[in-house]
């Protein structure tokens, strides 16, 4: 039995085919973990959700800001962005069932040894508290008012957490930290605008995991999102978009063992888009 984490597919089916060939994924024997932005700005999005829903249990799959826009989209609470490939998934016959099955993916994974996000984790939350916050953001979007959360989800404000927050302001915070947060201050102010590597942080911000005292900093972390980051190589952090969509990689990491270490594993992609500043 292998267990794989997988970075962002953004819609591009045939990488993903190729990777899995690559890596001789079993359904029956191996499981896989993505971390996100499964659809989007590449070419076979209602492709990619047809394929994971299909390997059932064996694949385990993150809710990324692309993921969560096509949701918002599908309910009228976001307009089509002018790059945006969801128009097959939307005119879907089955688009019901894929989205209802989108909407109930998690926000994050603790499993392995692993903390599993699509984007960051806030500083001055714990493994505990992250796993916290994840269900709180999971039971609204999957309550009945699932499609009002949507209304209220988007924005920058607050851009950091308290305990004291409550309602949407307190679920705002949640999504941007999991599905949005590159940098912080050193207090957990997030900062939305900036999307280069890390070296390119706006004065008096840092990239998220290097915030001194960062709570989660003795769990190995998993996360997405972050295509322009460059080379990290550090123990205990492992960033897996590789920028599949826009010319660069699909890349699996095989976990080996209880010891922490992986296995990188890459397909390489056709440029389908070019890089801007995105959701």
């Amino acid at each position: 039995m292998s267990l794989y984490m997988i970075g962002d597919v953004q819609g591009c089916d045939e990488a993903l085919g190729r990777l899995l060939e690559k890596i001789a994924f079993s359904p029956s024997r191996d499981t896989l973990y993505l971390l996100g932005d499964l659809v989007n700005r590449g070419p076979a999005s209602l492709q990619v959700l047809r394929r994971l829903m299909a390997l059932g249990s064996s694949a385990h799959s993150l809710l990324g800001n692309h993921d969560l826009h096509l949701l918002a989209t599908a309910h009228g609470v976001r307009k089509p962005h002018r790059s945006d490939t969801l128009d097959a998934i939307l005119g879907a016959p089955d688009r019901d069932t894929l989205l209802d099955w989108l909407r109930h993916r998690p926000m994050a994974l603790h499993e392995h040894g692993w903390l599993m996000v699509h984007a960051g984790v806030l500083p001055q939350w714990d493994v505990a508290d992250t796993m916290t916050r994840a269900h709180e953001l999971q039971s609204a979007l999957r309550s009945p008012d699932w499609a009002g959360f949507l209304q209220h989800m988007y924005g920058n404000e607050p851009p950091f957490w308290s305990d004291a927050l409550q309602g949407a302001d307190r679920l705002r915070v949640v999504v941007n930290a999991f599905t949005r947060l590159r940098f912080c201050t050193a207090q957990g102010v997030m900062e939305f605008e900036t999307k280069e590597g890390a070296d390119g942080a706006p004065a008096g911000f840092m990239p998220w995991f290097d915030v001194p005292g960062r709570r989660t900093a003795s769990t190995p972390v998993a996360f997405g999102h972050w295509s322009t980051l460059g080379n990290v190589h550090r123990e205990g952090l492992l960033p897996l978009d590789t920028g599949c969509v826009w010319g660069g990689c699909l890349t699996a990491a095989r976990l080996l063992g209880a010891t922490g270490q992986v296995e990188r594993i890459d397909v390489q992609c056709p440029q389908t888009q070019r890089p801007g500043k995105g959701l």
